[in-house]
């Protein structure tokens, strides 16, 4: 684990400032398990003259684990007489979910072959080919460029994966990086195996990148910890936060929840915006990966959804857009709570607002001008 003084981390987390340079970053997403990714990554790859994009890393996902709490929180439906604190737990977060299936005749057992419920490492695949489409609707190369990830999500917190072509060219570029200069912005956007990986290979990494994720709730929050990024790999998510790594966590609930778009607006203001505005539509209208998982029906009254994962470029392109302030770096108990650490806890940067309206103006101009 690395030890530094707080004035160290204070430093190397120092808000990028615009107009000095520009900052080098790579990106680690999940890109096919629903839309969001594919907004952040159009945004990052149309604005070279803001950052420098060196890489774009595939990551592994699954929803699997999810539908084991649905078949867990059923049985404890079934039986609340056996139900454990946790179980009970379950029910609660998945029984609106649950209630859905059910009015559909469907079951956690029924549906094990929807594409959601894939492995790992299917996951990382899909994600690595749908990076590279979107590369190519944007007429850039991707050779090079585009990286795969991992293929399983770790064992414990003291064992990394064989390394993938994502943890050696991420472990190579922040080694490249000298220790004194601009650090390496590490922006994770989905589980944060392939980062865990690396800091495992060649924990002297740490003090040459800045991990810039998305996931869960505030770290005072009290509540368990439903989130993706953050629950496919809870061993991975422990390395990350006990590494002493730089972190900007910005989180999901209910800071990156605010970035919603509404179809309206995605008929307005991306579909017009040549091929990628197109595809995005599209994406949103007609092909989310979760349309089924979740219900949704983008044609509803009121129907918006939340592109989480632009919350990362917009810190890094405008860090006034994703108010943040130093905390102490939490852990993560097994209910998925964070915890202090007490006294001597590494700082990090945490977010606790966002500037909606500006974050999507930005937006939708850098695919304006871009069509």
């Amino acid at each position: 684990m690395l030890r530094r003084p707080a004035a160290w981390y204070a430093e190397r987390l120092a808000e990028p400032r615009a107009g000095v340079g520009r900052p080098r970053v790579v990106i680690d997403t999940d890109a096919a398990n629903e839309i969001d990714d594919q907004f952040a990554l159009a945004w990052v790859l149309l604005a070279p003259e803001r950052l420098d994009v060196l890489a774009v890393y595939a990551a592994p996902f699954s929803f699997e684990h999810r539908r084991r709490e649905w078949q867990r929180a059923l049985a404890a439906q079934a039986q609340p007489q056996n139900a454990s604190a946790w179980d009970r737990a379950l029910l609660a977060q998945h029984g609106a979910a649950l209630a859905r299936l059910q009015r559909e005749g469907r079951t956690p057992e029924s549906i094990r072959d929807w594409p959601v419920f894939c492995t790992p490492g299917e996951g990382m695949e899909r994600s690595f080919d749908e990076i590279v489409r979107i590369y190519s609707l944007l007429r850039l190369p991707h050779a090079g460029r585009v990286f795969r990830g991992s293929t399983h999500y770790l064992a414990d917190e003291r064992t990394p994966l064989p390394p993938s072509e994502a943890v050696e060219h991420l472990i190579e570029t922040a080694l490249a990086t000298p220790a004194d200069a601009a650090p390496l912005y590490v922006a994770a956007m989905g589980c944060i195996t392939n980062v865990a990986s690396a800091l495992l290979h060649a924990p002297e990494i740490a003090e040459r990148i800045v991990v810039v994720w998305t996931s869960g709730f505030p770290s005072h929050a009290p509540h368990i910890n439903f989130s993706l990024n953050l629950e496919q790999d809870i061993a991975a998510t422990r390395v990350l936060f006990d590494s002493g790594v730089p972190i900007v966590y910005l989180p999901g609930f209910h800071v990156g929840a605010q970035l919603r778009l509404s179809l309206p607006e995605m008929e307005r203001h991306v579909q017009p915006c040549g091929a990628i505005g197109a595809e995005l539509h599209r994406l949103y209208r007609d092909a989310n990966p979760l349309r089924d998982l979740a219900g949704l029906d983008p044609r509803a009254p009121g129907y918006s959804w939340v592109i989480w994962d632009v919350i990362d470029i917009a810190w890094l392109l405008n860090p006034a857009w994703v108010p943040s302030t130093l905390v102490p770096t939490p852990g993560l108990d097994g209910e998925r709570r964070w915890v202090g650490r007490g006294e001597g806890a590494a700082p990090m940067r945490e977010g606790y607002a966002v500037a909606r309206d500006a974050v999507f103006g930005d937006f939708f101009g850098t695919l304006a001008r871009a069509a």
